[in-house]
């Protein structure tokens, strides 16, 4: 079948530095995957055309780039999967939120050095066994899914909240700070969670599940975020704007059954927060102007005992 690539290019070393869009049309098969294509644009028509690749099966991550904009392993997509219809090409470009080295390469070094903050490596105390630190099995099986990570930066490259600010920690070094948070072999949770409480690290995640929609290994570096709020919140670290928010967001509903939204921002910040509660005039004034500011008596719902319940159980449950 025929298959056209639009590709993004980029080359530092020519006077034209400027990224742009190159097309490529060739013959491929049915089961070709995208790094197929690619490769064979390299060997066959453009050896110009610079990208990384390695292990062809999903197991390196070295090939994830953006396939129509999403990320993705270009040796794990197949072609007839991206190929919206016959005329239009599959756009390919480098992977996101990552210095561009050339074309389809990006610099992982702000990736590996924000991994590296997480400090991934056990950290026990006490006397050093005779052999090895062992667990029981049924303690590391929730570990199983996040130790699946080939550390391929789709998540990253697709993290709404790194294309914004380049000082979050981001999915996948919080992802592998939660498997050794939950290693019973380790003994820094608290110093860990202490760490991922600050700036850049588990309450500047926003949840659009970006991360989740495109790791290739099921990872699902959102989960672990959330589960380390719960475990910071648990180890006594409240006192953020994040932690703040979630309680009172919580509190709101189990109170009235519904979200008071008109305090939830004045909670989250804090009353005495001159700073945060005078930026707020803004948003006021247009939810104001737009007929959508929250009622100032905040009434519950009828049947809110019901959902009280609800808390009561599954907290119950913990």
């Amino acid at each position: 079948m025929e298959v056209k690539f639009n590709i993004r290019r980029y080359n530092p070393e020519t006077t034209d530095t400027v990224s742009h869009f190159q097309e490529y049309q060739l013959e491929m098969d049915e089961a070709s995957t995208v790094l197929d294509g690619l490769i064979r644009i390299r060997e066959e028509i453009d050896g110009t055309l610079s990208l990384r690749c390695s292990c062809r099966s999903a197991i390196c991550g070295s090939c994830a780039m953006r396939i129509n904009g999403q990320a993705g392993l270009a040796c794990n997509t197949k072609i007839v999967d991206v190929m919206q219809d016959n005329d239009s090409p599959i756009t390919v470009e480098p992977a996101g939120n990552l210095p561009l080295i050339k074309d389809l390469i990006v610099d992982f070094q702000p990736f590996w050095s924000k991994v590296e903050a997480v400090e991934p490596w056990l950290q026990p105390e006490g006397e050093q066994p005779e052999s090895e630190y062992i667990a029981p099995n049924e303690d590391m099986l929730h570990l199983a899914g996040v130790m699946a990570c080939i550390m391929c930066g789709a998540c990253v490259s697709d993290c709404t909240v790194l294309e914004v600010d380049d000082r979050f920690l981001g999915p996948a070094a919080l992802a592998k700070a939660y498997r050794f948070v939950g290693d019973p072999r380790d003994d820094a949770d608290d110093y860990r969670l202490g760490r991922l409480n600050e700036y850049g690290g588990v309450w500047d995640c926003t949840r659009c599940m970006q991360c989740v929609e495109v790791c290739p290994k099921g990872v699902a570096p959102m989960d672990r975020i959330m589960v380390l709020r719960d475990k910071a919140m648990e180890a006594g670290y409240t006192n953020t704007n994040g932690a703040r928010h979630a309680k009172a967001f919580s509190d709101s509903v189990r109170h009235s059954g519904w979200l008071d939204e008109l305090r939830l921002p004045i909670k989250s910040f804090g009353i005495f927060n001159l700073k945060a509660m005078i930026s707020l005039i803004p948003t006021g004034i247009r939810a104001q102007m737009n007929g959508k500011m929250p009622p100032i008596f905040h009434k519950s719902i009828p049947g809110a005992e019901n959902i009280r319940k609800i808390f009561d159980k599954v907290e119950s449950k913990k």
